[in-house]
């Protein structure tokens, strides 16, 4: 009960920023009497470039499967590619799963454990680990594109967007000095790691997600290569996005690419926060509503209508994996996971969201 209450909670407030924003912009008018949802049914659209965003989105988020499964090798389970790739679409699947009922990275371990037996332990690890890459990476990603773009000095003067800015250099630092005590010899950080695991509630699953990835501390080629492809993908969702953002508005009145690689994974930031839906649309609709543009003006609104139509695009990709779902006779496999995830015997891996393929 208390868990459908919170999930409750959690889909309440994503309506209701929805709706906010929904509500505001039907009200909000242009100069010609215009709002961004008018723009949006009877403005040209360009075809191609969202044919392209959908193409740069699923090819990201296949490379975190990829990634995945590279991890899960490492750690000596025997899983093979397809298989990999079938349990991924899973559990992409399940973070659309209504009321969000088990989460996608607990289905890929209770799967996985049940293909590949004995080695939960390390499934869990896994499945961590690539969630900590993901995010490091984000963050890493979305520093060095504030920096290299010249963004923070252009922008300096909105306290909006230099908070945004000062804020992801803070969590880079802040993730960096972390991940890289987490990594230091036992005989140095043993007696903290069990230290963490006797603060209440929280403790256990940080010591948890600590051994986790010291799991891989003698791989640092794994984790290098693993954190490269991750690059990739932050690139590949950024593009993705710039796309649909053409292609929804052909003749301008949207943010550049290279605003884009820095808007996108700031916005992607937000999904660690527990709520399905909400604050990405809401950072980066305040992007679009604050960096000027070359050539036309943007609608009011309109980062608002990137952001759904984004999110549209990870539904669709979560369709093309249909095949995997229904095909090769594993369904009374699924129901079997599906049952041993609600009724999990310890401790969960991080929840995880709608269109959060990090």
């Amino acid at each position: 009960m208390k868990r459908l209450a919170i999930t409750l909670l959690k889909l309440g407030v994503s309506a209701a920023i929805i709706y906010y924003c929904v509500n505001k912009y039907a009200h909000t008018r242009g100069p010609e009497n215009e709002n961004v949802f008018w723009n949006l049914i009877h403005q040209p659209k360009n075809g191609w470039m969202l044919t392209a965003a959908v193409a740069a989105c699923t090819v990201a988020t296949l490379i975190t499967f990829v990634r995945w499964w590279y991890l899960v090798r490492a750690l000596g389970i025997a899983c093979r590619f397809w298989d990999a790739i079938r349990i991924s679409f899973w559990g992409y699947l399940f973070n659309f799963a209504p009321l969000g009922i088990v989460s996608g990275d607990l289905l890929k371990v209770v799967i996985l454990d049940h293909e590949y037996p004995k080695h939960r332990a390390r499934a869990v690890a896994s499945v961590l680990v690539d969630r900590v890459i993901g995010l490091f990476v984000l963050f890493l990603f979305v520093t060095a594109a504030i920096l290299l773009t010249g963004f923070y000095g252009e922008h300096f003067a909105d306290p909006f967007l230099r908070g945004a800015c000062e804020i992801m250099f803070a969590v880079t630092a802040g993730t960096t000095a972390g991940l890289a005590l987490v990594m230091a010899p036992e005989r140095h950080i043993g007696w903290l790691l069990r230290l963490v695991g006797r603060v209440p509630r929280v403790g256990p699953p940080l010591e948890s997600l600590a051994r986790a990835v010291r799991m891989y501390r003698h791989k640092p080629l794994v984790l290098g290569l693993s954190s490269l492809a991750t690059v990739g993908v932050h690139g590949l969702f950024a593009v993705g996005v710039f796309c649909i953002a053409c292609g929804l508005s052909p003749h301008g009145g949207h943010l550049s690419l290279a605003d884009h690689l820095v808007a996108m994974p700031t916005s992607a930031a937000t999904q660690v926060i527990p709520v399905p839906l909400g604050p990405l649309e809401v950072v980066l609709d305040n992007f679009y509503n604050r960096v000027p543009v070359d050539g036309p003006p943007v609608v009011h609104g309109q980062g608002f209508i990137v952001a759904l139509a984004y999110r549209l695009v990870t539904v669709l990709i979560a369709v093309f994996g249909l095949p995997f779902y229904f095909l090769g006779g594993r369904r009374r496999e699924m129901a079997e996971a599906l049952h041993e995830a609600e009724h999990p015997a310890g401790s969960n891996p991080p929840e995880e969201h709608p269109a959060t393929s990090f």
